[in-house]
């Protein structure tokens, strides 16, 4: 039976320098082979937390406690050396005058052949025991991450922190070696707090995320959940593009061009922002000054002029100004569509893919409506 304690448990953590507050009460519980990932743009106190964590950083306020035990508050703090607590960051940190079994057996107890055997495992895990007496000058950037994390694990740590450990590699390589080091750190029971600024990586990498901004954790939750029930605008567009068209609630309704959105809860006079992703405008290409009426799911087209457009890849992006107001809107569509630029569409939008948020001028809390 799985423990229900919580192998990392951070309460309402604080730190503070110069008077100015980098991580603000965050509270984060992490399980035994969990993979949490704390995303937020750079300065936000990602890493702050991780340097408490790892017991390099002191906090103001909290505690962490691990496996049910206390290892820091801000009178008792067990030294970094002593808290079975792995690191992993972007420049790997190889130590350059070791080769790579020196590398890996720094920080490992007991005798000779203990240590020598507990490094062989650890390379051959990683793929890199032919290797096993260059130095690191010698081995690629991947060489270099697979021999860090045989490093981070060789001491059997019960929380492995990762600080962007994959961002000096190059997509080519990136994935790969990721998916390698998650599957090798589950199968250890190891819990895993990584650290990013990457969305993509975070969904692709984690149980869990956790949207840090301005020191503060705004929203925590699965992947999927986090991405389609974001807590705020500023939680939407940090995980891709975002349109954005503003109405005011009367009647628990919202009047827009492009019909009427459900805002349920919202008082009324009360500004919002409707917020709806490129992917789930659709253009309606029966329409034609007169067509088909439009579906409740869609709701009503409103005429938009295209500016540009450009092929992606697998899609193709295109921008228009709308003839009711000016704004600009972007669309997403698959495969190859390049309308030319002064052509008029109709656009509509997914209801069931809105967002109803308060606006800035007009917000009184934090929650936000999904219709």
């Amino acid at each position: 039976m799985t423990s229900a304690i919580p192998r990392l448990d951070i309460r309402n953590l604080t730190r503070r320098f110069a008077g100015r507050t980098v991580v603000d009460n965050v509270s984060l519980s992490v399980m035994p082979g969990q993979v949490t990932c704390l995303l937020g743009p750079s300065g936000c106190g990602k890493s702050t937390t991780l340097r408490c964590i790892a017991g390099v950083d002191m906090q103001d306020e909290g505690e962490i406690w691990l496996d049910g035990k206390l290892i820091c508050d801000t009178v008792f703090r067990i030294p970094p050396e002593r808290r079975s607590i792995g690191l992993m960051f972007q420049d790997f940190a190889l130590f350059p005058h070791l080769s790579v079994a020196e590398n890996v057996a720094f920080g490992l107890t007991g005798d000779r052949a203990e240590k020598r055997a507990r490094v062989e495992a650890m390379l051959e895990r990683v793929h890199m025991t032919h290797l096993i007496d260059r130095y690191p000058h010698e081995l690629s950037g991947g060489e270099q991450q697979r021999v860090a994390l045989a490093r981070a694990i060789a001491p059997r740590p019960k929380v492995m922190l990762m600080d962007e450990p994959f961002s000096g590699l190059d997509n080519r390589l990136r994935d790969g070696i990721r998916d390698e080091t998650l599957e090798i750190l589950k199968e250890e029971g190891a819990a895993v707090l990584l650290v990013t600024h990457e969305p993509e990586e975070a969904m692709r990498m984690a149980d869990e995320i956790a949207l840090m901004r301005r020191g503060r954790i705004v929203q925590k939750g699965a992947p999927y959940n986090v991405y389609n029930t974001p807590a705020d605008k500023e939680a939407a567009a940090f995980f891709s593009d975002i349109n954005v068209v503003k109405g005011r609630v009367q009647g628990a309704l919202t009047d827009t061009p492009f019909g009427q959105f459900l805002a349920p809860g919202v008082p009324d006079g009360t500004e919002v922002e409707i917020v709806i992703r490129p992917q789930h405008l659709k253009i309606d290409f029966d329409r034609n000054g007169s067509g088909p009426l439009p579906t409740a799911q869609d709701g009503t087209p409103a005429r938009g002029v295209v500016q540009r457009a450009r092929f992606m890849g697998s899609e193709s992006l295109v921008e228009f100004r709308m003839d009711h107001d000016g704004s600009v809107i972007k669309a997403t569509v698959p495969n190859v569509f390049l309308p030319k630029p002064g052509m008029a569409l109709w656009l509509t939008i997914r209801r069931d893919r809105c967002f109803v948020f308060p606006a800035a001028s007009s917000r009184t809390g934090a929650s936000s409506h999904v219709t």
